[in-house]
């Protein structure tokens, strides 16, 4: 839904791997903001936009391709928070000095001075805790600046430019480790903006289903489900602004957990949902026979998920639209300051459909961070089964099968996946977590079960916590669950006989192995 009439905060994105961070923190004080590229920021007005934060960046401004902003069209128009490498530039800018700093000061610090009359750094304890992440530092202010803060190592840890309505930082508030950094921001949005906290689920859920009548109308619409939360919010929330308007499609890829297809299905179907379900596990068993490679394995299931979709919904006469479960962060990637090039693997949202659909796009969600779909899903009543599940990836099984796919190996799979994921729920562990799975790995270990010995497959389970899966850290499982666990995989899935419990972070590991 389109939410740009709003007020709300811009972040211009200099290549920071923060920008995300700051603005899911605008996002928890209920402030609406949006993510440009510096390269790529298009002004909407100053009715709309009432402030702008500027986010950090992996460059120097001493380097010749240096991100750039035109501060002279927003000073003393309205008020700018500079973080780290936006603080810099302006300094840089405006007759400042900016430095390598002979002591890189990278992660944890202490503000040892806080100028605490200072409206940006209001309720701020002396020696509050804040996260550094540069290589530059600022040797000297331009003469306009005023110190607010500094740590022992780094003098212009914070300054300001009150007659422009300039506020810089050289530390990250959006970062945890800030202790403070949440305050420093809602001083930002609400003191010095004067922004309202009023961009919650329910006034999303009013706007939604308006804007979804409006922009409809009484055409017909088609859904690609995959019982997934993102797919699912989008489906209730078009169904309420439109009934029976819409088709959801949800196509069984053979890819899925254990009778995940079935009981989906029957949750749709409570919801007063019309569902096409259709079988396709043998089209792409087929397409995938010998195909190793993780890229081709998603370009595949990709390509014959457009075939098998474009003959469902060629089915529904005269439809319009279709609608995706799209969120923010597959929009922000999309436009980055890198650009696409810089993607990690093909996204396994629908796209490339063929053109003679002619289907015009309905994005729902498309300005939500995940943690906000499932809040949105609480506001509507999506049920706890569907609300509460863990993502899973588009493409499945395949990608975490590594190697070649077989109907063997993913019913393997299968019940290695029952084992773990019944077990986190039967141990009250399944909500700790915010996404769990098993590998099936390409390798072969020696075992010895009775008084043979035996060479079959290893599995490896990985479990992490995470918000929106950008970043996550693996879950200290209990030992007695993961032995528990390990020796009911052995003795109830034929063909395994070792396994290994993944202890990697992200990053630098991804969620998924491949």
């Amino acid at each position: 839904m389109d939410f740009m009439a709003q007020t709300r905060i811009d972040i211009i994105d200099f290549g920071s791997q923060y920008t995300q961070l700051i603005a899911r923190s605008l996002r928890e004080l209920n402030i609406y903001c949006e993510i440009s590229p510096y390269n790529n920021y298009s002004f909407e007005s100053f009715d709309v936009v009432k402030g702008i934060i500027l986010s950090g960046s992996p460059c120097s401004v001493h380097q010749s391709d240096a991100p750039g902003f035109d501060f002279d069209a927003f000073l003393n128009r309205l008020p700018i928070l500079a973080i780290c490498y936006g603080s810099q530039l302006y300094a840089h800018h405006f007759g400042g000095s900016v430095v390598r700093s002979e002591i890189r000061e990278y992660g944890r610090a202490n503000l040892s001075f806080v100028q605490t009359s200072a409206v940006l750094l209001r309720g701020l304890e002396q020696n509050t805790q804040v996260w550094m992440s540069h290589g530059d530092t600022i040797a000297k202010l331009p003469q306009v600046a005023e110190k607010i803060a500094s740590t022992d190592h780094v003098e212009f840890a914070a300054y300001q430019v009150v007659d422009q309505q300039f506020y810089a930082l050289q530390f990250h508030p959006e970062v945890y480790h800030s202790l403070d950094g949440k305050q420093i921001l809602s001083n930002f949005v609400y003191d010095i903006c004067g922004l309202s906290p009023d961009f919650t689920p329910d006034a999303f859920v009013e706007v939604a289903l308006n804007q979804i009548k409006q922009q409809v109308g009484t055409d017909k619409v088609i859904l690609g489900l995959s019982g997934g939360v993102d797919s699912s919010v989008a489906g209730l929330l078009i169904h309420k602004a439109i009934g029976d308007q819409l088709t959801g499609i949800f196509v069984d890829n053979g890819l899925l957990r254990k009778e995940e297809f079935e009981q989906v299905l029957e949750s749709y179907q409570s919801l007063g949902l019309q569902i096409k379900a259709i079988d396709a596990k043998e089209q792409f068993y087929k397409a995938l026979k010998g195909v190793s490679d993780p890229e081709e394995k998603r370009k595949i299931i990709g390509r014959v998920f457009i075939e098998v979709f474009d003959r469902a919904a060629a089915e529904i006469k005269d439809a319009k639209w279709l609608a995706q479960g799209t969120i923010y962060p597959d929009v922000i990637e999309s436009v980055s300051v890198n650009g696409p090039s810089a993607t990690i693997k093909s996204h396994h949202n629908v796209g490339g459909l063929p053109d003679h659909m002619k289907l015009q796009l309905l994005e729902p969600l498309k300005q939500l961070f995940k943690d906000e779909v499932r809040r949105v899903g609480k506001t509507l009543e999506l049920p706890l089964k569907i609300l509460n599940r863990h993502p899973f990836p588009g493409p499945g099984l395949a990608i975490r099968i590594l190697g070649e796919i077989t109907p063997e190996k993913i019913a393997i799979l299968q019940e290695v996946d029952a084992v773990f994921i019944n077990g986190l729920k039967a141990h009250n562990l399944y909500d700790q977590v915010w996404q769990a799975g098993a590998m099936l790995l390409p390798v072969q270990s020696v075992g010895v079960m009775g008084d043979e010995r035996t060479y079959e497959s290893v599995v490896a389970l990985r479990a992490v916590s995470s918000t929106d899966g950008m970043t996550a850290d693996w879950v200290h499982l209990p030992y007695e669950f993961l032995a528990e666990i390990s020796n009911q995989i052995i003795n109830r899935v034929k063909g395994v006989n070792r396994v290994v419990y993944d202890i990697s972070s992200k990053p630098p590991a991804t969620i998924e192995w491949e």
